[in-house]
């Protein structure tokens, strides 16, 4: 077992190269973070608390098209940066979860879970859509997460399942008869949690059951397809998708032992399963998936979007590490497999001080400097003056500011108005004179996950957010997190790795290190092949267990040390 790669210093260089070109070529306004800065909508049921999952992009008519679950219609976009919400009337599923969609012959489809009705579009910015009185028929259980497919030849198929026994399953059909299914289903992917650790369900994937094999994905590359999907459960922080591959679209299909290709359950705000493959105007692979927060329900989720590519030896894979610091959004052809297209801003708030105006008793300050969405700070009231303040610790240099809305003892509803926070962002060099560089005093966007980037970086220590508006609930924050750098130097070398596999159950890996002075954290990247250490996680402590290896699967291993001033290597 190898100790650290000897392909990283090479793969760091093609990293830093090829950011370097992109970030010359790209504006601010083309910088994103995850997850997606959307309208989320808060539900009916429950507890008070937004919901987006199971999302779908198609690119239409010279927009993107962005489609999620419970959300009572979809967002368009003209460059996958600014979204505007379309709600819908005319779906009589819009409700219901896993839209698909389908673009064929000038016109868009629409279908989701519960029931096969297929309706029709050919101008989605206006709510006027036909259902068509679908002859679709599910021949086998397991009738959601349906999911559309036009192959080159013209032939369309429907791929469906999610369930922890029932398998994922295909049909082709027939568009010119309104969907009905031609020949018999097949049986595409089995559950196999005893071969796959990451199938099992538990947020460590330790509970010993399947979890729920779900919403897939077809995309076609050089003759041959890949079918994602879904695993081990939408509210875990490991839900990532996996692939199995054929030269047919029903098979039969082989896995892809480097799966899951699409994986993040480490950083911010973890997951990044259920999701769609798409290509972007230019020809760039993206992915869009679900994140999870999944604390005040286990459907309380979020939409993320990752950078994908295909490598030299045709294999999917999605950078999904770094995707919730700011990237930016190629106008251009770009190759993604060297490039992540990172800013290179690093974290600068993590762990610091902080201080605010109040808060209630297991929210405090702190819990919105922990790098963890699962937890927040609240003040004991939602009334104009209630603010909060990071130190810093010394001047650094500032280019961006995430603010994560945590919604705390709201009561809104799906009926209801949503909120709209208004409020300001200043700086100071010495706690007492500040110096706005956001206002959002005025603010009349819902925008719970705003990354705001600085037309001009500034210098300074101290970090503050006011609120100008009474509210509802309690003035809260998943996390203030501030992006830019340190000013100081990086971690001076990356830790050996221990690398322990069990004995008794080859999917558990036990990983240790020496913790390296002036580190925050650290990245530990794995893959089944050398030099294609693809899928990776964020982790603050000297050790990690993962549950999520294949049985049979030999695996390299590398880490990088990072803090406040950049990675390792970098």
């Amino acid at each position: 077992m190898q100790k650290t790669s000897i392909f990283k210093i090479i793969l760091l260089g093609l990293f830093f190269l090829s950011n370097l070109y992109l970030n010359s070529q790209t504006g601010d306004k083309r910088i994103i973070a995850n997850p997606l800065n959307l309208n989320y909508r808060f539900q009916l049921d429950g507890e008070s608390r937004r919901e987006a999952a199971d999302p779908v992009i198609e690119y239409f008519k010279g927009k993107y098209y962005l489609f999620a679950s419970k959300s009572g219609g979809y967002w368009s976009s003209p460059d996958l940066v600014e979204w505007t919400f379309v709600p819908i009337k005319t779906i009589s599923t819009i409700e219901h979860y896993a839209p698909t969609v389908l673009i064929m012959d000038d016109t868009m489809y629409f279908m989701s879970s519960s029931e096969p009705k297929i309706f029709r579009n050919t101008n989605p910015d206006i709510d006027a859509w036909e259902d068509i009185g679908s002859k679709f028929e599910f021949q086998i259980a397991g009738s959601v997460d349906p999911a559309f497919f036009l192959d080159d030849d013209g032939r369309v198929y429907l791929y469906w399942g999610c369930s922890d026994k029932d398998p994922i399953i295909g049909v082709e059909v027939d568009p010119k008869d309104k969907f009905k299914v031609i020949g018999e289903a097949k049986v595409l992917i089995e559950h196999n949690p005893d071969k796959y650790g990451w199938e099992v369900q538990g947020k460590d994937n330790q509970s010993g059951k399947a979890g729920y094999n779900e919403g897939p994905c077809i995309v076609k590359h050089k003759g041959m397809y890949y079918l994602q999907y879904a695993a081990p459960g939408t509210e875990y922080r490991n839900y990532g998708d996996g692939l199995y591959i054929s030269d047919k679209p029903l098979g039969p299909y082989t896995y892809v032992e480097s799966s899951p290709f699409s994986f993040k359950p480490g950083g911010f705000i973890g997951g990044s399963g259920h999701g769609h493959t798409f290509k972007d105007k230019y020809g760039n692979y993206w992915h869009v998936a679900t994140m999870t927060i999944s604390v005040r329900h286990m459907f309380e989720r979020r939409i993320g979007l990752f950078p994908t590519y295909m490598t030299a030896g045709d294999n999917l894979h999605a950078h999904t590490v770094l995707t919730d610091y700011p990237f930016s959004i190629p106008d251009r052809k770009t190759d993604l497999e060297n490039n992540d297209c990172s800013m290179s801003w690093n974290m600068l708030s993590y762990s610091k001080k902080a201080t605010a105006s109040s808060f209630l008793t297991g929210y405090e300050p702190e819990k919105a400097t922990d790098e963890k969405v699962e937890t927040w700070w609240a003040a004991i009231s939602g009334n104009k003056g209630e603010w909060y303040q990071i130190d810093l610790g010394k001047k650094m240099k500032v280019n961006a500011i995430q603010i994560n809305f945590a919604d705390h003892d709201f009561t809104t509803k799906r009926t209801d108005t949503p909120p709209i926070y208004q409020y300001y962002i200043e700086c100071s060099d010495d706690g007492s004179n500040w110096k706005t560089i956001i206002d959002k005093t005025s603010n009349a966007k819902d925008m719970p996950h705003e990354l705001a980037v600085l037309d001009k970086p500034v210098k300074a220590r101290y970090i503050r957010i006011l609120n100008t508006k009474d509210m509802e609930g309690k003035f809260s924050l998943y996390d203030l997190r501030v992006f830019g750098h340190g000013q100081g130097k990086v971690p001076k070398r990356t830790p050996e790795l221990q690398i322990e596999r069990d004995k008794d159950d080859s999917r558990i890996f036990r990983i240790t290190w020496n913790k390296i002075e002036n580190a925050n954290g650290y990245i530990l990247r794995w893959g089944v092949k050398p030099g294609q250490l693809k899928n990776a996680i964020m982790v603050y402590d000297n050790s990690f267990e993962g549950r999520f290896f294949n049985r049979d699967s030999n695996y390299y291993f590398s880490i990088d040390a990072f803090n406040e001033n950049g990675i390792t290597g970098n």
